[in-house]
Parts: C-alpha cells; sequence; structure tokens
C-alpha cells in the first residue's frame, strides 16, 4: 500500500510555473503523464454491473466514501452535485461514480437512494470487501476503521479523499483533495471536457 501511495503522489504534479497543471489551467494536482485508469467491474447502484471502461468518451469523477459518513462524504457529494448543476449542458457529458470504504453496510440499494438524494445521475458502487480493497489498492485509498465507544457493532471509517478526475479516454488526468468548492470543480471539469 505505502509503494501505491509513493508512486501515486510523486507522480501527481502539484501547480507550479512549469508544470502540466499550467498548460490546461487546471486548479487539481495533474497526473503526469497521464495514464489509464485502474479499470474494476463492481455491482453498480443502478443494479448492473459497474465497469469504468463504460464510460469512455465521458469524464468521469471518481469518489470514494461511504453512505454512513457524517462530515466528509455528504459535503463532497453535495459540492458534486453543485457542480454537475453549474456544468448546465455540459453536465451530461460527465459521470460521477461513488465506490464504497464500506461494503459491508453499503448495499446496492442503499447506495441507490443514498446517492439519488443528491444528484440522480450518481452511480455507486460496491463488491465484496476483497474486490473493494483490491481497488483501494489500485487507486492508494487508505481507511482506517474504529469502532465507536461504548458500541460493539457500530463504527466509522476514516479514509483518503480525493476526487479522481478520468478523461474520454479513460485516463487519470487530476486528483482534487477534499475541501475545493463546486466553482473548481467546475472549472476543472470544463476544460477536461473541452480539451
Amino acid at each position: 500500500m505505502k509503494r501505491i501511495l509513493i508512486a501515486l503522489f510523486s507522480s501527481l504534479l502539484l501547480l507550479g510555473p512549469a508544470g502540466a497543471a499550467d498548460k490546461l489551467g487546471l486548479k487539481a494536482g495533474v497526473f503526469e503523464p497521464p495514464r489509464i485508469a485502474p479499470d474494476f467491474a463492481l455491482r453498480g447502484s443502478g443494479g448492473s454491473e459497474l465497469k469504468l471502461s463504460r464510460f469512455r468518451g465521458k469524464l468521469v469523477v471518481l469518489e470514494f466514501g461511504y453512505t454512513s459518513c457524517v462530515d466528509v462524504c455528504p459535503v463532497s457529494l453535495a459540492m458534486l452535485a453543485a457542480a454537475r448543476k453549474k456544468l448546465g449542458a455540459l453536465a451530461e457529458q460527465m459521470q460521477v461514480i461513488y465506490l464504497t470504504v464500506d461494503p459491508e453496510r453499503d448495499t446496492v440499494a442503499h447506495m441507490h437512494s443514498y446517492l439519488a438524494a443528491f444528484d440522480p445521475t450518481f452511480i455507486g458502487g460496491t463488491g465484496t470487501p476483497e474486490q473493494m480493497a483490491r481497488v483501494r489498492k489500485d487507486y492508494g485509498i487508505s481507511i482506517t476503521k474504529r469502532m465507536v465507544e461504548g458500541s460493539k457493532t457500530d463504527y466509522t471509517i476514516g479514509h483518503s479523499s480525493y476526487l479522481y478526475f478520468i478523461d474520454r479516454q479513460g485516463k487519470l488526468r487530476a486528483l482534487m483533495p477534499y475541501g475545493r468548492s463546486a466553482d473548481d470543480i467546475v472549472h476543472d471539469a470544463t476544460l477536461l471536457l473541452k480539451n
């Protein structure tokens, strides 16, 4: 896991005067050079198989989270929903995919209703704990499970929180950390859709 994280972040070029980010003017850090995003085959919240490669031709914004999250995930999903509204007609060319870090609790049906509350076009993905661990490893996502004090069954999950921008050709192009505004998402999505 540590090797993947090091490779992921060492390949990420943050905004700088001679950086690739300046060429497009992205607000997020960029992958230089862009490379094919790792594919996956999971159970989609729409009821069918969810494969990243199915969305070639669209800009994919990929996020990892879980439906029981009370702070980071709902804020991030609300920003993505606001960004889609601000994109106007371009929104049809962008697909948000939300992969769970909590496959034990996040069923297909639960993810479907949860995501629909933010935007009905958002698609969730889940699978076995082993499948989800492989996908997290491919994207350098780390998690920490913590039991809720006084409970033997309830827990929270601390996890890496980024938006991965995957272009129409299926290449990883940018990585935006948690806390950026809907306008920043719109800015980068628009540039990647038009270039």
